[in-house]
């Protein structure tokens, strides 16, 4: 009967309940005290971590490959350029082509001729330094952290990049005739030397400055500068031979102190930037192998001002000169040289008190005046006036020369247009256009000559009118300003339309190498740059010589 009704079956499964385990895989207790199986669990976290990991690796992969790909498309295009346009005397129309002669080779020569289509004119570019320099890196360079060859270009391998052949000449501009619009220039190799002038329907001064000496006696000399590479490598030698001068003499000697103070003059940010760059050179890699002597190495910054990095944010100021403090930078602000000695420099506080400090190796970092060939051009032109820099107006043409000059760079003096690589980029970029569109308006104003039709003409001319309306002023955007404080630290002031921001710290100084590899000129030097600062990081600057 209970057979038949089922009963037995399930008296036996009940009983078996009771003593057998849980098999069901979709069965789970809700009951207190009674959880569901924890192998199961188990199992499903690691086929969970499994599929995970699994896709992670598949990401990793794809972006390496990616990547891997990206860099060498790109540095096959660098090293395979395309065949360029070779110059010529006139277009195919007849129209003669226009002789343009670029000045320089920093930032404003550079970004001008990378925007411009050089097929367009015969273009030439007379300098006596043979590559561009990336100067917002020079700072690192001098201590290791960064190697001299990865922030330099040569400029004949920007050139070839060009559309349109471009003529390079390894020479000086000794003086600039605005009336008969000719250069003359002068080798710098004493092999071939030669002294010629140059034609030109356009000329960019793009010849940057020199850094100013207020006329203090004593600095040339005595001091150290850093505005070209070869100055890196002076600091380099003088900073390793000081250092192993300073060795031989016994702990307490007041050479010794002498030797191991070393005296950066600038608050801005190239001074602000070597400074913090030195100092941690001794902490971070001097230290490990002369711990002893590190500890008695002394970092002075001086500037003049009631604080450095001006063109910063009041908080970012306080930020940076209270990180110098942790660091032991000593940084004198309010403070005036006023002499240097081979041994000592004299200073003047507050306006004050007069110091002596002895040093053993100067660097000075202040502002810039203008070159000689600036100051040869300004007594030239009658409008030039200015004795800081070349006088311009809202279209970077020189004032008293409007029409076949163009200054652009350092050598400028114009209200709100800093001396500052982003000034010089945008205004290279900027006459790149211009150029573009002053050709444009000379073939339609060529086409309108050689027409007999007087509707063509008619509207030909509208059209010209209509394109120089078009060319307009120079509208400077300012993006912000960066600067490596030490540490691995930086500062950015960041302005984006009329916001702004300011970030400090690690997170700074991360954006500060993204940008600053952003804003390199090719994937050769992105490459470098990159791989110094792996090499730092892992095994330490080189220290020697």
């Amino acid at each position: 009967m209970l057979r038949r009704l089922g009963l037995t079956r399930t008296a036996r499964s009940l009983q078996r309940s009771k003593v057998a385990p849980i098999s069901k895989a979709f069965f789970h207790s809700t009951e207190a005290g009674k959880p569901g199986p924890p192998q199961k669990l188990s199992k499903s976290y690691t086929a969970v971590f499994k599929k995970w990991f699994v896709r992670g690796m598949k990401l990793t992969f794809y972006t390496t490959l990616a990547g891997t790909l990206y860099i060498s498309y790109e540095l096959y295009k660098e090293s395979n350029p395309p065949r360029q346009v070779p110059q010529s005397a006139a277009f195919a129309n007849g129209l003669k082509k226009k002789e343009l002669v670029i000045l320089g080779t920093g930032w404003g020569a550079i970004s001008l001729l990378k925007k411009l289509d050089t097929s367009l004119y015969n273009v030439t570019v007379v300098s006596p330094r043979s590559f561009f320099l990336f100067t917002p890196l020079l700072p690192s360079t001098p201590v290791g952290t960064i190697e001299m060859k990865s922030i330099v270009e040569p400029v004949r391998s920007i050139a070839r990049r060009t559309p349109g052949e471009v003529h390079y000449i390894e020479a000086e501009a000794l003086d600039i005739d605005p009336k008969a619009q000719k250069v003359m220039v002068q080798s710098v190799s004493e092999d071939e030397y030669f002294v010629s002038s140059l034609n030109y329907d356009y000329l960019v001064v793009s010849v940057g400055a020199k850094t100013t000496t207020f006329n203090i006696p004593g600095v040339y000399g005595n001091a150290l500068f850093l505005k070209e590479i070869e100055d890196a490598q002076n600091i380099r030698m003088k900073l390793m031979k000081t250092i192993e001068q300073a060795s031989s003499f016994p702990v307490n000697d007041p050479e010794r102190k002498r030797l191991l103070t070393f005296v950066v003059v600038g608050g801005g940010p190239t001074g602000v930037e070597f400074a913090a760059e030195l100092q941690d050179y001794v902490n971070q890699d001097l230290r490990k192998w002369m711990p002893d002597l590190s500890q008695e190495m002394n970092v002075i910054l001086i500037e003049a001002l009631p604080n450095i990095l001006n063109m910063f944010d009041k908080t970012l100021i306080k930020y940076a000169e209270d990180l110098f403090a942790r660091d032991e930078i000593d940084l004198q602000v309010n403070t005036a040289v006023k002499a240097v000695e081979s041994t000592r420099i004299r200073t003047l506080q507050n306006g004050q008190k007069t110091d002596d400090i002895p040093y053993g190796m100067l660097v000075w970092a202040t502002g810039n005046e203008p070159i000689e060939l600036s100051k040869t051009l300004m007594g030239r032109i009658p409008e030039q006036t200015n004795k800081r820099g070349l006088l311009i107006n809202d279209k970077l043409e020189l004032l008293g020369a409007e029409n076949s000059i163009y200054a652009i760079g350092d050598c400028t003096a114009h209200t709100g247009f800093f001396p500052t690589a982003q000034v010089a980029h945008q205004e290279g970029e900027y006459l790149a256009k211009i150029l573009d569109k002053k050709l444009q308006i000379n073939q339609l104003e060529w086409d309108m000559l050689n027409t007999a039709d007087d509707t063509k003409a008619s509207h030909l001319q509208k059209e010209i009118n209509s394109m120089k309306s078009k060319l307009d002023k120079f509208n400077y955007k300012h993006m912000g300003a960066l600067a490596y404080i030490g540490s691995e630290t930086a500062i950015a002031d960041l302005h984006m339309g009329d916001s702004s921001y300011q970030l400090k710290g690690m997170f700074a100084f991360l954006f500060w190498k993204s940008a600053y590899l952003a804003m390199c000129l090719s994937i050769r030097n992105k490459i470098l740059i990159a791989m110094d600062w792996t090499k730092v990081y892992f095994l330490g600057r080189d220290s020697s010589v």
